[in-house]
C-alpha cells in the first residue's frame, strides 16, 4: 500500500465511508483497508458526528415524500413498506424477476410458472387437495 493510499483511507474514513466503499474507491482489498483501519484507530461506524450538511435526502419513488438517507448505507428508495409494496404492485413490468420456475402439476398435468418458490409442486390448492386426499369428497 502506498502512502497516498494510506492518506486517502484516512480521509475517506473521516468522511464516513465504510470499508467496502473505501476499498472500491482505491482498488484494494477490503481486508487490507480493515487491517489498516484497525492498526490506526479508524474503526467504528462513523468517524465524525453527523451534521445537517451530511444528511442526504432522496424522494420516495411512490409518493414523492422526502426520505432521509443514512451515510454509508444503501440508498433508501421508499418512505415506508406501504409505499414500497404499492409501487411494486403498480410497476410489475419494471421489476426484474430472476427467480421464475416452471413446473408440471402432478394432478392436472398443466405447465405453470411460479415466482420465488423452487419447491412448489401443485398449480393450485385445489390440485393439491385432489391429488393428496382424493378431492376431499366424502363418498
Amino acid at each position: 500500500m502506498t502512502n497516498e493510499q494510506r492518506e486517502e483511507i484516512k480521509k475517506l474514513r473521516a468522511d464516513g465511508y465504510g470499508y467496502n466503499r473505501v476499498a472500491k474507491a482505491l482498488g484494494i482489498s477490503v481486508n487490507t483497508v480493515k487491517s489498516f483501519c484497525r492498526r490506526n484507530n479508524l474503526t467504528g461506524r462513523r468517524m465524525k458526528p453527523k451534521t445537517p450538511a451530511d444528511e442526504v435526502i432522496g424522494l420516495c419513488k411512490y409518493c414523492g415524500i422526502s426520505v432521509e438517507q443514512n451515510l454509508g448505507r444503501k440508498e433508501k428508495k421508499f418512505c415506508s413498506d406501504k409505499c414500497r409494496m404499492k409501487w411494486w404492485n403498480n410497476n410489475l413490468d419494471k421489476v426484474n424477476r430472476k427467480a421464475m420456475y416452471e413446473f408440471i402439476c402432478p394432478n392436472c398435468k398443466k405447465n405453470f410458472t411460479v415466482y420465488g418458490n423452487s419447491n412448489r409442486k401443485y398449480c393450485s390448492h385445489e390440485c393439491y387437495v385432489a391429488d393428496r386426499f382424493g378431492g376431499g369428497n366424502d363418498e
